[in-house]
């Protein structure tokens, strides 16, 4: 009989990394695999991920709303407990074997607090790993709760070892989000920039939402006001098509421009751009995005370069970094709010540099060929490889460290990443399959 695998999603970034994974165990013949769905998965403002999960062909066993709109730590602690009362009953109905939980989220907690009192083996991936602030003691308590360990790196079974872990459960794997990097190194740049246009076009942005960001109250009254979900669009399509009537120009795509409708990706280089919150740093957010603005801008953002900005997670100070986004207004910006991972994959790679504080920074972009300038605490201590640089959040010092990156070009050794070789899907499939899943794994002791 095939065992049961539950995994707990609640964001884009998480199942992006899992997927090859969850698909590669969902082929094995002795496992079926299906995701349980919590977070901004759930929520238009984030782009409604789950759908990307749907599409992928797996099961979805329960979608679970939480609140993740508040945007502040109260938010946060509000989710934790919503999620782990609404997976109580995902968890008596499906009866799983396991429950696998990535990283350091909230809602990963709760997944194990919740597993534990039902008595389900969780398998806890990328643990052991150091980072600061409010992540790294919420990934050591996932660990702490967890049956088994699938983590990433040496030092980080070292670490789990040292924190009191038998060390016949803690396995190393490497990291999961290497492995489906292969497509994306190959693409061209052309491929890159047309899964940037498509983003653009489905968002049809507006750099001043009236619901949120205090702009007029007045909706837009063309069908085009609402594409794709997204808010209404600055420039209404007569400017895409000049003199062509309407019929032709609903069938015209949009030029590839930013939120204020100016500057095209094609002609230059762009950074991409990703930064989360602090959740401990909450109320220095918006200087701190300051900052990465402006530094970016003594670059050569917006004439050297252009500038493609992912929207940030919705921990605490979130509200800030959006609002700082959607006021943006000069050529060269351009604000996404969602790429899908094939899209973001080949962003990085043909990104100039990646500026910001996203875990891709730390764990992807070295097999991609980028150079990473990580900005602030959030990666704290984090094994990082070589492309990587740190800078406080000083305009000074970003500028100082893009301009660095920009002068030396790709990074030369995309087969070396301190995280891994790409393999580990197959090596976690058959993990899954063949350990011993039985109640005894619950009875947890510290060694010492």
């Amino acid at each position: 009989m095939p065992r049961r695998i539950l995994y707990l999603s609640g964001t884009r970034a998480d199942f992006g990394l899992m997927r090859q994974t969850l698909l590669t165990a969902a082929a094995h013949p002795m496992l079926e695999v299906a995701v349980a769905v919590t977070g901004m998965h759930l929520h238009p403002d984030f782009g409604h991920t789950v759908d990307e999960i749907a599409a992928s062909g797996l099961r979805i066993a329960a979608r679970m709303p939480s609140d993740v709109g508040a945007r502040d730590g109260a938010g946060m602690a509000r989710a934790i407990s919503q999620t782990l009362a609404g997976l109580a009953p995902v968890l008596q109905t499906e009866r799983p074997d396991a429950l696998l939980l990535l990283g350091d989220r909230g809602e990963m907690l709760a997944g194990a607090l919740a597993a534990l009192h039902l008595g389900v083996p969780s398998i806890h991936l990328h643990g052991g790993e150091r980072s600061g602030t409010v992540d790294e003691p919420v990934r050591h308590a996932i660990s702490k709760l967890a049956a088994l360990h699938f983590c990433a790196t040496a030092q980080s079974r070292e670490r789990l070892i040292a924190m009191g872990e038998d060390p016949q459960r803690v396995h190393v794997v490497g990291a999961p989000g290497l492995d489906d990097l292969a497509d994306a190194r190959h693409l061209p740049r052309e491929a890159a920039l047309r899964a940037l246009q498509s983003a653009l076009a489905r968002q049809a942005p507006h750099p001043n939402p009236p619901h949120k960001w205090g702009g007029s109250e007045h909706s837009c009254p063309t069908p085009w006001g609402r594409l794709g979900g997204g808010d209404a669009h600055p420039n209404p399509p007569h400017v895409w098509g000049g003199g062509t009537d309407v019929a032709e120009r609903e069938f015209a795509p949009p030029p590839l421009v930013g939120e204020a409708g100016r500057g095209s990706l094609a002609e230059r280089p762009y950074a991409l751009v990703l930064f989360h919150p602090v959740v401990q740093e909450a109320s220095d957010a918006a200087a701190q995005t300051q900052a990465l603005l402006d530094g970016l801008r003594a670059a050569g953002a917006g004439s050297a370069f252009s500038v493609v900005w992912l929207a940030p997670n919705a921990d605490a100070g979130s509200g800030h970094i959006e609002a700082l986004l959607r006021a943006q207004q000069w050529p060269g910006f351009h604000r996404i709010t969602h790429l899908p991972r094939a899209d973001y994959l080949a962003a990085l790679r043909h990104a100039a540099v990646l500026a910001g504080n996203s875990s891709s920074g730390i764990i992807e972009a070295a097999s991609l060929g980028t150079r990473v300038v990580n900005v602030g605490s959030r990666q704290n201590l984090r094994e990082r490889n070589a492309n990587t640089v740190d800078v406080p959040p000083q305009a000074g010092a970003i500028e100082a460290a893009v301009r660095q990156a920009l002068a030396l070009g790709p990074w030369p050794h995309p087969a070396d990443n301190v995280y891994g070789d790409g393999r580990s899907a197959a090596r976690i499939a058959h993990l899954l399959a063949t350990l011993p899943l039985s109640g005894e794994l619950l009875h947890k002791v510290n060694r010492y």
